[in-house]
């Protein structure tokens, strides 16, 4: 299919455009009936269990305690009938396993009755257990290929939901997924390792603080998911797309996002039927979407939830790619959830906004009407700061990937060097305390905007900064860092666990000092911000982190790790101190520490590896021929005018001539590159890919762009930049 061919089924799929399906009527039925109706959620809970059922499970749920095996049966009967009226044929155990994407198993609830009939049969074990195969899966060591039992344990703070098919429905139910001896093969268990260890640290916090409820301290996020929207048609011309998520090829369009006219501007017509089409599968599902606008880049968009628990967020965040994954496909798109699938505009990222909450305090990290005087919120902010500078090398590593390489440090995307954004307000008052004196209120006031019809805008205590990796927005934090095509579940158990570990020293700290004296309290607080500020104060920074002299400054001034590549983040999830860190608080073991490192690193080779080989196929098949047509048609012309006694020839000529010699040259160079990677060891191969491959590849396409700058727009096959953005 040619260039044009694609463009003008594209162009007739949007002129044409109808939706997929009867038009939505939120009339008809109201987003507060539909919120939910697909999940086996408290107000169906209440309505279908026992009481004392219900109350045991409510404690497990809410409060964190054992979940009680003798309701099992109980639970599972309830659940299978909730099901069944909802019409479905089958059960799910869904799991996350190292891939970072969704996995399920099916198994029907129907059993043969040995009269020729059947009968509907979900026992409580079947809830509780299920037992996948877990050699096919990514274990870095952990199991070997005849090492297969692996176990899925229900996971009763995520609630069963049902998914709808256009021939039935099923139930799934979230779990975790361990080996047969116990170790961790999915992001699920760690994060709920890491949830137990942050409560526990946090409530010590509390407790000198005169908070004697034992109310359970829960880490919340509520992740930004940014994605990018194609016409179909030009997704199945770009094999790049398919396999590697991102485009290996492609020329600067004309324009691109330097007019910003594209940011919260008009979401286009097609565009904003999967978007509510999208929405209404999430309302079913429970996941509270709440904003929807066009980002910057042309093409790219964004979905943001509200706030939950931290395991739930994530299973929703799973939800959410692979519903807008699935609902473009009803409107002939395809979303695209690579951190960079075009090259030289705006990447996508996954905003991690986070905090801890509990019953009676909301946001421990609401600094309220005048945090100078909020103690309790100063000690959770010097426990961010401590933790970080102490771990930014695990922050690096945990949104390590080769697709957030390409974003890292470009437009809008944080460097690679961590640091914390606090605000002119928060900063002030730490480094007052950091001098030993009392910090003193900033009114932030009102903006005031000159027009009498409009109201007083009260103004935030400190403005944003969109090139910090680690910044406070009010009353959390956003880590800005991750990638959006990555699970939030690995850098929510890095910040759990290192925040809890900077919490149990802080504890220690106040309690050594007060000795359960409050009248030493606020001396005591005094001096742990002190100390915590003379040693970790290097990490705040609220300036332009996309300058050269920031990073001069971060690396050879403050002495803060700047890790650019994968190949050096990854390895540092076996640092010592990062080991001593999960060990510490029973998160990770020293093997499952080890077998990530090895997964994420194989991970890495096998994406640069497979791009590697999508250059060199379509620069030889697709690329090659498309310049060496257009180079005979300039040859023929300058043949036929010169045969009629007309002397012509072209610049072009020689160009294209040239330009295709040295693309020749630099593949070759990329196949013998990728001959001579020889290493055995994942580190190594990642380290000569990086530097060796990737540059290699870049040389490739260096030469191909130019070509598709000048070649005749007929004869280039491989859809455009300007098309694929803009044909919405």
């Amino acid at each position: 299919m040619s260039s044009n061919q694609t463009r003008q089924s594209a162009i007739s799929a949007v002129t044409n455009y109808t939706p997929p399906a009867t038009p939505l009527n939120f009339a008809e039925q109201k987003p507060t009936d539909l919120f939910g109706c697909n999940v086996f959620n408290d107000v169906v809970m209440q309505e279908r269990l026992p009481k004392d059922v219900y109350k045991s499970l409510k404690k497990t749920i809410d409060e964190g305690q054992k979940v009680d095996p003798s309701i099992a049966d109980t639970v599972a009967n309830a659940m299978k009938e909730w099901a069944l009226e909802k019409g479905a044929t089958h059960y799910t155990h869904v799991f996350y396993p190292l891939t970072g994407l969704t996995a399920e198993k099916h198994d029907g609830f129907l059993t043969p009755d040995g009269k020729g009939s059947a009968i509907a049969e979900f026992e409580g074990k079947l809830l509780i257990q299920g037992e996948p195969d877990a050699s096919s899966f990514p274990n870095g060591g952990l199991r070997t290929t005849f090492e297969a039992r692996g176990y899925t344990a229900w996971d009763v703070t995520s609630p069963a939901y049902i998914l709808e098919n256009p021939n039935g429905t099923f139930l799934c139910i979230p779990t975790a997924f361990i080996s047969w001896t116990g170790e961790a093969l999915d992001k699920k268990t760690p994060l709920l390792r890491s949830n137990q260890v942050v409560n526990v640290q946090a409530q010590r916090i509390l407790k000198i603080f005169g908070d004697d409820s034992g109310n359970r301290v829960v880490s919340n996020a509520g992740p930004e998911q940014e994605y990018f929207l194609i016409d179909r048609n030009f997704y199945f011309a770009r094999p790049d797309l398919q396999l590697a998520g991102r485009t290996l090829f492609g020329s600067k369009p004309a324009k691109g996002q330097e007019l910003d006219d594209h940011y919260f501007g008009a979401i286009p017509r097609r565009v904003l039927s999967f978007m509510m089409d999208a929405e209404n599968e999430l309302y079913k599902l429970g996941v509270p979407v709440k904003t929807r606008h066009n980002e910057v880049a042309p093409g790219q968009f964004e979905l943001a939830p509200l706030y939950e628990h931290a395991n739930l967020a994530t299973d929703h965040n799973q939800m959410i790619m692979t519903t807008l994954k699935s609902t473009a496909k009803k409107h002939g798109m395809a979303c695209l959830l690579h951190e960079k699938p075009f090259a030289g505009i705006n990447g996508s990222g996954k905003h991690l906004n986070f905090s801890l909450g509990c019953a009676g305090h909301g946001s421990l990290f609401d600094p309220g009407k005048n945090p100078h005087k909020n103690a309790q919120f100063l000690i959770f902010c010097a426990a961010i700061i401590r933790s970080v500078h102490l771990h930014s090398k695990l922050l690096r590593a945990v949104v390590a990937s080769v697709s957030n390489d390409h974003r890292l440090g470009a437009n809008e995307a944080p460097p690679a060097i961590m640091s914390i954004f606090m605000g002119s307000h928060l900063t002030e008052i730490f480094q007052k305390i950091k001098e030993g004196n009392s910090p003193t209120p900033t009114s932030s006031g009102f903006l005031k905007v000159g027009v009498d019809t409009l109201p007083p805008l009260p103004r935030d205590a400190g403005d944003r900064n969109r090139t910090s990796p680690f910044a406070f927005t009010g009353n959390r934090f956003e880590f800005r860092a991750v990638g959006s095509n990555a699970s939030i579940a690995g850098p929510q158990v890095a910040i759990n666990t290192m925040l809890a570990e900077s919490l149990d020293f802080i504890a220690t700290e106040l309690e050594s000092v007060t000795k359960g004296d409050q009248s030493k309290l606020n001396e005591a607080v005094q001096k742990v911000i002190k100390d915590i500020m003379d040693k970790h104060d290097s990490i705040l920074f609220d300036g332009d982190g996309y300058s050269d002299e920031w990073h001069k400054e971060a690396t050879e001034e403050r002495g803060l790790p700047n890790l650019p590549t994968s190949a050096e983040a990854i390895p540092a999830l076996t640092d010592p101190a990062v080991i001593e860190l999960f060990t510490k608080y029973n998160v990770f073991s020293k093997e499952e520490l080890e077998s990530r490192e090895e997964i994420y690193l194989e991970q890495y080779n096998q994406a640069v590896v497979t791009e590697a080989a999508l250059v060199v196929k379509l620069a030889k098949t697709l690329i090659f021929p498309s310049g060496v047509r257009y180079q005979k048609e300039l040859a023929d012309t300058c043949a036929s005018m010169k045969a009629i006694g007309v002397p012509f020839t072209t610049d072009v000529l020689e160009d294209v001539t040239e330009n295709l010699r040295k693309m020749q040259a630099a593949i070759v160079a990329l196949e013998k590159v990728m001959e001579e990677n020889t290493a055995e060891d994942q580190g190594k191969e990642a380290t000569y890919l990086c530097y060796t491959a990737l540059p290699a590849m870049l040389e490739v396409r260096k030469y191909a762009d130019y070509l598709e700058d000048v070649v005749a727009d007929d004869l280039w096959t491989l859809p455009s930049y300007s098309e694929m953005l803009f044909i919405k």
